[in-house]
């Protein structure tokens, strides 16, 4: 695995967009932009690549979860493809093996990990879904966060994104599905 840097930022919401004070929230996103190496090139076997997904998940996402300072209750994952890479390549680094180290880190999760992969270029902005990880239908939980990289992804180049939270969104009201109309 080629890593050219990480990042992690740490967030914490004590108020709403209205201003209402909430119980502190921390998110917490693990990133990394690494080298593709199928970057420009079909590959049928992109087992290499659920490799990369499984060692960052334990490295990186673990540091993520100890930042949050309690126990962590949301989750999701994303990555933005460079130009000379494909879908599927993101996604061969988010699902087969990235969960099971996410889920470690948090203390376990039956819930599926919320994710999203697209192409991109330097600067462009991912929204990373987040669910709770142990209750699929926890809407209070149901959430995004944005982030974005400037100088990444490079066309042969890969971010990978990972989330922790420790709450719901500040003052939820939606309620607990299923939902059926």
């Amino acid at each position: 695995m080629d890593i050219r840097k990480t990042q992690i930022i740490k967030e914490v919401v004590h108020k709403d967009q209205t201003g209402k004070p909430c119980k502190a929230i921390t998110r917490v996103v693990a990133m990394a932009v690494i080298k593709n190496p199928f970057a420009g090139k079909y590959a049928e076997d992109l087992s290499q690549l659920f490799d990369i997904g499984g060692k960052l998940g334990d490295q990186l996402f673990a540091e993520a979860a100890k930042l949050l300072g309690g126990p962590g209750v949301s989750y999701g994952k994303a990555t933005i493809v460079g130009t000379m890479g494909d879908i599927e390549q993101g996604g061969a680094i988010t699902h087969p093996k990235m969960g099971k180290p996410m889920r470690a880190a948090l203390g376990g999760g039956k819930a599926l990990i919320p994710s999203n992969v697209k192409i991109g270029v330097p600067g462009t902005a991912i929204d990373i879904p987040i669910g709770h990880k142990d209750d699929v239908w926890s809407f209070d939980h149901f959430d995004t966060i944005t982030v974005m990289i400037p100088d990444a992804p490079l066309p042969d180049e890969i971010v990978v994104c990972m989330v922790a939270t420790d709450g719901a969104r500040p003052h939820p009201r939606v309620g607990k599905g299923p939902i059926t109309t």
